[in-house]
């Protein structure tokens, strides 16, 4: 047994080593667990809030509301588009307010914000307004709301916290795929309107008022803050000048610009290939069902491989999928390339959420991670506008998919090749 630290530096050192933290033997291992597994559903909860400031919850009610504020779909695009890149830059302060005010009162002040937002969009009588509701919903939601989520998620995770994160991930998909089927079921009942005078209800009596009472600073029950002391984690200035940060970075960024310019499109890029809008459905279907053992076998290779190789493994396959795009020919080669393809974003999405707190710490993560959120939101925004510009050029999408296939495969090698030191456990058990 190694002798108990005596001063007050060599105390800190077993803070960030070996040694438990003095308040973690507080709190039974059973009561901290239960901590951080609730967290872990309610920041899955927050994601799910992110719905009306996502390009899919947005889809939800975009041509009903076009049809009642009369906005043709070329001007809606447009605003889309901007409100989407604006929005992006959101991820940074909001990173800033999480690390500097707390996951709970700021997360709770973002719900209220986006809760307003979406009640006040659903009463709208025209469209004058519809750009700044746009705007907002996407800043709120998409950025700042996702950053809290991941942020609380990430901290709650402990050390090591690739399976929590795996978890985490399914979860989403669960509850994205209900919330889908619930506000898309009130859509075509009762109106875009109504959906989303409910929705910006839920978040407003719901989903915040279960923020600022559960959401928790402290993750281990002790009444003590989370963030950890400043040399337990990498600033983000630190973390900029690493090759981890733009090597994911780069690598999840290069998938959401592919994921949303085919998500937007996929029915046109089947088409190319011969697939009728039956085809295009169940691609979907398959894609959405598979993702989850990705998820689920991600996290648990995490405890045998490293984030590097796994984020390697994921990008071959992606970039596998999308290369054999422009041979498919058949619905059985459309199945597999469905599965390959959602298998891989399964991986890609927990790689994502659980590399930063790895490879950075706890210390500033809110700003890591915000940072990060911003290329991916941006990034996405660009890809339909990359896909439409090939087929207006081309009049097909293979040039590009041919042309991204190599470089998400370059960015699969890099990862592969990139080396993650964790950091010392900071003051977590």
């Amino acid at each position: 047994m190694p002798a108990e630290p005596s001063s007050v530096a060599e105390r800190g050192e077993s803070i960030r080593g070996n040694y438990p933290p003095p308040s973690a033997s507080l709190v039974a291992p059973a009561v901290r667990g239960r901590i951080i597994w609730s967290s872990v559903v309610l920041a899955a909860i927050l994601m799910l809030a992110t719905l009306p400031g996502r390009t899919q919850g947005l889809g939800l009610i975009t041509e009903p509301m076009l049809a009642d504020l009369k906005v043709d779909r070329i001007t809606y695009a447009s605003i889309n588009l901007w409100a989407t890149l604006i929005g992006s830059a959101f991820c940074l302060p909001a990173g800033w307010l999480l690390d500097r005010f707390g996951l709970r009162l700021t997360t709770t002040a973002i719900l209220l914000l986006l809760g307003a937002t979406v009640w006040a969009m659903s009463g709208q009588a025209g469209g004058e307004m519809l750009f700044t509701y746009v705007l907002l919903t996407r800043a709120l939601g998409q950025s700042a709301l996702s950053v809290s989520s991941i942020t609380a998620a990430g901290k709650a995770a402990g050390p090591r916290p690739e399976m929590t994160m795996g978890v985490y991930s399914v979860l989403l998909s669960i509850f994205f795929m209900i919330a889908f089927v619930v506000v898309g079921g009130i859509v075509r009942t009762s109106g875009w309107r109504t959906a989303w005078m409910q929705v910006g209800l839920a978040l407003l009596l719901g989903v915040a008022p279960l923020t600022f009472f559960i959401l928790k600073d402290d993750f281990r029950g002790s009444g003590e803050m989370t963030a950890a002391p400043a040399g337990a984690g990498l600033t983000l200035a630190q973390a900029l000048r690493t090759p981890v940060f733009w090597v994911f970075g780069g690598a999840i960024a290069l998938f959401g610009l592919v994921s949303s310019g085919i998500g937007l499109f996929n029915e046109a890029v089947l088409a190319e290939r011969g697939f009728d809008a039956g085809a295009y459905h169940s691609f979907l279907a398959i894609m959405a069902i598979v993702s989850l053992p990705g998820q689920f076998l991600c996290g648990w290779l995490s405890k045998r491989l490293s984030l590097s190789r796994l984020l390697g493994v994921a990008m071959l396959l992606y970039a596998a999928a999308l290369a054999a795009v422009p041979v498919l020919q058949t619905k059985t080669q459309l199945w597999i390339f469905a599965a390959v393809f959602g298998f891989s974003a399964g991986m890609i999405a927990v790689v994502f959420f659980a590399v930063w707190s790895l490879a950075f710490g706890r210390a500033f993560l809110g700003r890591i991670q915000g940072a990060a959120q911003m290329l991916s939101v941006f990034a996405s925004s660009l890809g339909p506008l990359v896909f439409a510009q090939c087929h207006a050029r081309f009049a097909s999408y293979t040039p590009l998919l041919l042309t991204l296939a190599p470089v998400v495969l370059l960015f699969g090698i890099a990862a592969w090749l990139t080396k993650i030191k964790p950091l010392p456990a900071d003051n977590m058990p």
